[in-house]
């Protein structure tokens, strides 16, 4: 039987600058979901990668003294030092500089060209180097001290005059209008596919999709006087990864992708333009675009200018890996800011991993190495709360498979410790050491309906922090197979067990 596919995506990182608790959340929200979708036993293709290109990045390795090539190739290193220490399982990195993207791209210019949808003009308009793109006048303000800047971003705009070569945005109003229609769950959420369907009616320019003004790009074919337009070569990215031109290749079968993740500031490039020249090259457009949310730090915007850029690598260092993924998936609605502070991730890894699954964890494996021969116990007949809380966590993979679809990770995780506060409940209701003394039958019950649990909390949250989980895994005597088809069959008694250590410690600051 054939695999179902799942293809998902990062954005690819602009290289200007180093990488930040923005990338991280994207990164781990991305390796969250291709690591549920493993466990469902799907045929999962995970990309992320760097784009090179553009004058931002011209004028960032000018200003370090350096070439462009290997300004980007730092800059890329450092992108791929924190997909490692984050535990990022994608599948390929790419960067737009490889020479695998550049005759993909150029492969669609000409795709492009060839179908009409280019043709060769003048750009007269406000463009911001620091967002990569055009803007309409309504869309830039003049701030008190004359300067102009897009409304959007707060970014400074020039006004440019260049020979320019444009895509036919205008003749894909109504196709992309009726496609939207057709697919209510393309663009997620709800709020931002508002923003988009009320961009597109507004009415759809021509998009310059060229620059003659630097020289770092990728040459137009047959006119490399041009460099593309940074954003027609960087989506791109995403069907290079797949073979294209050549889609007969062994991912060719990935596209379309099933999710692309992005921040909410380039939606419209996502949502309006990419499925656009998609559409003017023939080939099918992904199945859903989701927007995420901005971080503040402290309640202030993250911006150069404040200092107050975080990276997460120092925070995995001090505070532990799985506790800052969990902290960026539980923290807020996954679309909705967030705002980081030390006080939130360390209330976060104290009440709900040192003090939830943490306890939990200790109390019932500590218990069971030491009064229950080391070993799973066995388990005799069921009582009516060992019923109950079993039947809680079978629920576990289906309310979790729901809230990932949706892409709610703070969902799936208030599900999961809904069960874990049931069983510490439930263990104080039993309590073991009591019946060690007067009923051990019972009390290998209850030790066994614990260790159950804990197996069904560990493998639905391997997505979410998967080296602790994977750690609880190795403590409850669970084989290779850690996917979700486990679940199926109970958990085998006289497994012997290995003696537990703590899962997540307290965090104490200093006074």
């Amino acid at each position: 039987m054939n695999k179902q596919s799942f293809y998902i995506t990062t954005p690819i990182y602009y290289v200007n600058g180093s990488p930040h608790l923005g990338h991280a959340y994207t990164s781990t929200a991305a390796d969250a979901l291709a690591r549920w979708n493993r466990l469902e036993g799907h045929d999962v293709f995970f990309l992320t990668g760097t784009d090179e290109h553009g004058q931002k990045v011209e004028a960032a390795a000018r200003a370090a003294g350096i070439e462009p090539q290997e300004f980007a190739d730092r800059v890329s290193a450092d992108f791929q030092d924190m997909a490692r220490v984050m535990n990022i399982s994608n599948d390929d990195f790419i960067r737009t500089t490889e020479a695998r993207h550049k005759r993909s791209a150029q492969a669609l210019w000409t795709k492009l060209r060839e179908s009409g949808a280019i043709y060769l003009g003048k750009y007269e308009g406000w463009y911001a180097v620091r967002d990569e793109a055009f803007y309409d006048e309504e869309e830039t303000s003049v701030k008190p001290d004359g300067t102009r800047v897009a409304i959007a971003s707060g970014a400074e705009v020039k006004w440019v005059v260049e020979p320019s070569y444009f895509f036919k945005l205008s003749a894909f109003q109504d196709k992309l209008l009726a496609f939207y229609e057709e697919n209510p769950g393309f663009i997620a959420p709800q709020a931002k596919r508002n923003e988009i369907l009320s961009f597109v009616r507004s009415g759809l320019r021509d998009l310059s999709v060229s620059r003659t003004s630097f020289s770092w790009g990728i040459p137009v074919p047959g006119d490399e006087q041009h460099v593309m337009y940074v954003w027609l070569d960087a989506l791109q990215n995403y069907l290079t990864a797949c073979g294209y031109p050549e889609m007969d290749g062994e991912r060719a079968h990935y596209w379309p992708a099933s999710l692309h993740l992005v921040g909410k500031e380039i939606i419209r490039f996502h949502a309006v333009y990419w499925p656009a020249f998609l559409m003017a090259a023939g080939m099918p457009l992904p199945r859903r675009v989701f927007s995420h949310g901005w971080w503040t730090v402290e309640g202030e915007k993250m911006s150069k200018s404040l200092g107050n850029f975080i990276d997460v690598r120092p925070l995995v260092e001090e505070f532990g890996l799985d506790q800052v993924r969990y902290f960026l998936l539980r923290e807020v609605p996954f679309g909705n800011d967030g705002d980081f502070s030390r006080k939130a991730l360390i209330g976060r890894i104290n009440s709900d991993l040192a003090n939830g699954i943490g306890n939990l964890a200790q109390r019932t494996l500590s218990f069971i190495n030491k009064n229950a021969g080391a070993a799973v116990p066995p388990r005799g007949a069921l009582h009516e709360a060992d019923d109950v809380l079993l039947a809680l966590a079978a629920e576990l993979p289906e309310q979790i498979r729901a809230a990932m679809d949706r892409l709610a990770f703070n969902e799936a995780l208030d599900a999961t410790w809904r069960v874990i506060r049931a069983a510490d409940a439930y263990i104080d209701h039993q309590a073991p050491w009591t019946l060690r003394k007067s009923d051990t039958d019972r009390m290998n019950t209850v030790l066994y309906t614990l260790a159950s649990v804990l197996r069904s909390v560990g493998v639905v949250l391997q997505p979410f922090m998967p080296e602790t989980m994977g750690k609880l895994l190795d403590y409850l005597g669970v084989g290779e197979d850690r996917s979700l088809t486990i679940l199926e069959a109970r958990l085998a008694e006289g497994t012997a067990l290995p003696a537990p250590s703590g899962l997540f410690p307290r965090v104490v600051e200093a006074a």
